[in-house]
């Protein structure tokens, strides 16, 4: 399986960046390979962090591009929903659903999908994390030689991508400061220890989850199951426990509230627990559910 490492150039997404690029994609889908208008002028932004937003764009699935032929620039379904209902990335329904989309793009943001799917420490260390990325990669046969720097920035870059910066100095930066990544909202990493650079994966309150969101993702990771039992919902990879932390108690807070909806039943045997999905919706149509519901 093809791995992808440090594509982001040690960039992380900034604030505006993805609303920016969905605006000049829709516009002109030649954006990213253009010889005549040069996307550095058009985006204002320097060439690498033009090539940096080029891959995150597509790393949290807002658009795809030919693997052929001229490589433009299309909206992917949900970057077509984005773009109508959130283009600014406000909600924080968006940015779950775009974290999800990263957290399990397993080929092209290897860091990320190995640290939210593979990585089980809970507390750690710059060194902790790439030790063990460097382990999973050495077991790939294909993939033996990845530069250990690479691995490196990828996990500064998870940080600064989750870590809302004052958290780490907060003395010399204002919470307004718009360097940081608006996936810091979702206060899925936390910092222990500032001297040593200790961290921890924390877990988001159950409310701040829409259960269409979760629901979202429940049922594309279901493929078409409609009964699925409550340890893979917690335990499996790109499920709703790994992507977002979660442990039992808040994982059962958002499934309580999807069942209210009537969309799920939680069902509860002896020694068997399982939720069984009611309607036959498509990711899709959750997410179209969610942004009509937030609209009203």
């Amino acid at each position: 399986m093809a791995m992808k490492f440090r594509a982001h150039d040690t960039f992380f997404i900034r604030k505006g960046w993805l609303s920016k690029g969905m605006k000049y994609v829709q516009h002109k889908p030649d954006i990213f390979i253009d010889k005549v208008d040069k996307p550095m002028d058009l985006l204002g932004i320097g060439a690498n962090m033009v090539k940096a937003l080029r891959y995150w764009l597509q790393a949290v699935g807002l658009t795809q591009e030919a693997v052929s032929g001229k490589r433009v620039q299309t909206f992917t379904e949900l970057g077509e929903s984005i773009f109508k209902h959130d283009r600014f990335i406000e909600e924080i329904g968006t940015l779950y659903l775009l974290h999800y989309k990263l957290a399990s793009n397993k080929e092209g943001a290897t860091a990320w999908y190995y640290f939210f799917n593979k990585f089980s420490m809970t507390e750690f260390s710059k060194e902790d994390f790439v030790v063990a990325l460097q382990n999973n990669v050495r077991m790939d046969e294909e993939e033996s030689q990845v530069a250990p720097r690479s691995l490196s920035d990828d996990f500064s870059c998870i940080v600064n991508t989750y870590l809302p910066r004052y958290k780490v100095n907060p003395k010399r930066i204002s919470p307004e400061n718009n360097i940081d990544c608006p996936f810091g909202e979702l206060g899925l990493i936390d910092i222990l220890n500032k001297e040593k650079k200790i961290y921890r994966k924390a877990t988001p309150a159950a409310v701040s989850f829409n259960p269409w969101i979760a629901l979202a993702i429940i049922v594309e990771q279901a493929n078409g199951r409609n009964e699925i039992g409550l340890d893979e919902l917690l335990m499996a990879e790109c499920n709703i426990g790994k992507t977002f932390n979660l442990d039992a108690i808040t994982m059962l807070d958002v499934l309580h509230r999807m069942e209210r909806m009537k969309e799920i039943k939680i069902i509860r045997t002896a020694g068997l627990d399982i939720i069984r999905i009611n309607n036959h919706r498509t990711f899709q149509e959750c997410v179209d559910k969610y942004y009509a519901s937030i609209e009203g």
